[in-house]
């Protein structure tokens, strides 16, 4: 019976750090994953190809505007310049100047340059690009949330995993005192009824066992759709390395775009100065009609073109401008206060997990003090059962308390590393 105690503690310690021929799969590994696979990296691409096509709508802003237009018109009256010079005393003045025609044809071709728009398409495009850096900003704030549920999966895989590992190892021994006590029952040493209880314990293991199995199966599958990682049973997680003391500042991808919502306040006033700008711009126009241009006393289709300069300054807008700067001015006080709130809320969390990092550190301190003491009862029941001073049902109490024991501590050994993972994805650190 000693000999199977001894076996338990040598397994117990060793399985979990024996190196097999499984396939290693990382913490990192998953966040990579899930980074690639999900739709927010879509949504990363796509925001940027708009960002690009509407700056260089913006810049063609800059370019010469071409337009192409034709009109027929008609007029009833027209001026009969000599039907009102022919009571001058001059000699056939009337038949020598003709009416003007009652129709006009005109085909145009007009260009517009714009010279000067007050700062209105720098301001545009500071805007929008502050727009992208605020969308890809969000888009990694999303992400943080979906580490979140790998966690949770990763995490719960791993304890799976330590579990099934203690559960093997007792059902061995389960098994290997069940064959020792059948042979005592041979020899009629033990009854049969100690025979049962060891029986009915290893069909609760192999129960156990088969939920374990279950379950690491269906946390798998979520883990593998999070990540688009496979789904195989094969694969070994192992625990993040956690270097040095865990960093205090934040870098949280929220607190930049609070930043970047500022910015992009700023970019807008840009524009709303440019609208008490004044404005400069030149235009042409090429142009084949009858009569053409301006010279209506031409009866016939001809070319002509027209070129020139414009200004154009908004000198008074009701104070407009200044209630639309006041408005930015506001929003930007919201945008800080709201940055502040979060900041200590972040805070707040990191405090509490510190704490619970804490705890956890000395909890684990306690479990190897725990397991030791169970192992020293565990081994004093064997003795004692061997001597028949202790029933079957008692010392198989004692074996699972020292394997809760130790279930325990592995479990908070996951917890430890899942706090810490937390810490950091609440300051906005990324994990080794």
């Amino acid at each position: 019976m000693k000999k199977c105690l001894l076996i338990l503690s040598v397994t117990l310690f060793s399985g979990f750090s024996a190196l097999n021929s499984q396939k290693i799969l990382t913490l990192k590994e998953c966040y990579e994953g899930a980074s690639a696979a999900s739709a927010i990296a879509g949504d990363r691409n796509a925001h940027f190809a708009i960002w690009q096509l509407k700056d260089r709508n913006l810049i063609k802003g800059w370019l010469p505007s071409l337009d192409a237009g034709g009109s027929f018109v008609y007029n009833s009256e027209v001026i009969d310049i000599g039907s009102s010079l022919g009571s001058l005393p001059v000699p056939g003045i009337a038949d020598a100047i003709k009416p003007l025609p009652h129709e006009q044809y005109r085909f145009t071709v007009d260009v517009n340059q714009v010279i000067y728009d007050g700062g209105a398409t720098r301001g545009a495009r500071a805007v929008e690009k502050s727009g992208l850096l605020l969308n890809q900003k969000q888009s990694e704030a999303d992400l943080y949330k979906l580490r979140s549920q790998i966690n949770t999966y990763f995490f719960n895989l791993m304890l799976l995993d330590r579990q099934k590992e203690l559960l093997n190892n007792y059902l061995e021994l389960i098994s290997k005192r069940i064959s020792s006590m059948e042979s005592a029952l041979h020899n009629g040493v033990i009854l049969k009824s100690d025979i049962d209880v060891m029986a009915s314990e290893k069909i609760r293991l192999e129960q156990q066992l088969k939920e374990n199995e279950i379950r690491r199966n269906t946390f798998m599958k979520i883990l593998s759709d999070l990540t688009n990682i496979p789904a195989d049973p094969s694969y070994e997680l192992i625990l993040p390395v956690f270097a040095g003391d865990l960093p205090s500042d934040l870098t949280r991808p929220e607190l930049d775009i609070f930043d970047l919502r500022k910015e992009q306040l700023e970019a807008s006033l840009q524009i709303i100065n440019s609208k008490r700008r004044p404005k400069a711009f030149g235009f042409a126009t090429l142009g084949y009609s009858n009569p053409p241009g301006n010279n209506f006393f031409r009866d016939e289709f001809d070319t002509y073109y027209v070129i020139g300069a414009g200004l154009k300054w908004n000198i008074f807008d009701w104070n407009r401008s200044r209630n639309e700067r006041q408005i930015v001015s506001l929003q930007q006080e919201m945008i800080e206060s709201s940055k502040r709130d979060l900041i200590n809320n972040l805070n707040y969390l990191l405090d509490a997990k510190n704490a619970e990092i804490s705890s956890l550190n000395l909890l684990i301190q306690s479990d190897m003090e725990l397991i030791t003491l169970r192992k020293s009862i565990t081994a004093t029941a064997e003795s004692k059962y061997e001597n028949g001073t202790i029933t079957a049902s008692e010392l198989l109490n004692e074996i699972n308390s020292e394997k809760q024991a130790l279930i325990n501590h592995e479990l908070h050994k996951i917890n430890l590393a899942m706090a810490k993972v937390e810490y950091l994805n609440i300051s906005g650190k990324e994990i080794e």
